[in-house]
């Protein structure tokens, strides 16, 4: 069995696609096979069977404009054979830290799948080098799998 896992970006001003970045790398020397999705459709993701969304909350706590439609997709979707991590990057200042996390978490396990480990939510005003913050969850996530 190939050890593949798609990942899924939310990001508004580029955060969370640099913090996918530096987890594929980090995964592909594990011997992972990774794809990024920026833009996902579930079309794109759907053969896999291990996601990990990585997304930052944007606004009042709602999802990034390029995740929302993947999503508002999901909700339609049997996802029993999916199993899934989230990465999620806010601002603590804010009351809504991290809300995003929260939708992703929900409606993927409203439609079945099984989240594998306790997400990572990396306070953007606090953690100076979010790459190295998800880096470091990387063993939390790959020792659930």
């Amino acid at each position: 069995m190939t050890k593949q896992i798609a990942i899924i970006t939310g990001s508004t001003l580029g955060g969370a696609e640099y913090v996918a970045d530096h987890v594929a790398d980090c995964l592909e020397q594990q011997g992972f096979d990774t794809q990024i999705e920026n833009n996902a459709t579930f079309a794109d993701v759907e053969n896999h069977k291990r996601w990990l969304i990585v997304t930052s909350t944007h606004g009042a706590g709602e999802l990034p404009e390029n995740i929302q439609p993947f999503i508002d997709e999901v909700r339609q979707q049997d996802l029993t054979n999916v199993r899934f991590a989230v990465v999620g990057l806010g601002n603590s200042d804010y009351d809504t830290f991290c809300y995003a996390v929260d939708t992703v978490e929900q409606t993927l396990t409203a439609q079945g799948a099984v989240q594998i480990c306790e997400s990572l939510r990396i306070d953007v005003s606090q953690v100076d080098d979010q790459d190295q913050a998800a880096e470091d969850w990387l063993p939390t996530m790959l020792n659930a799998l």
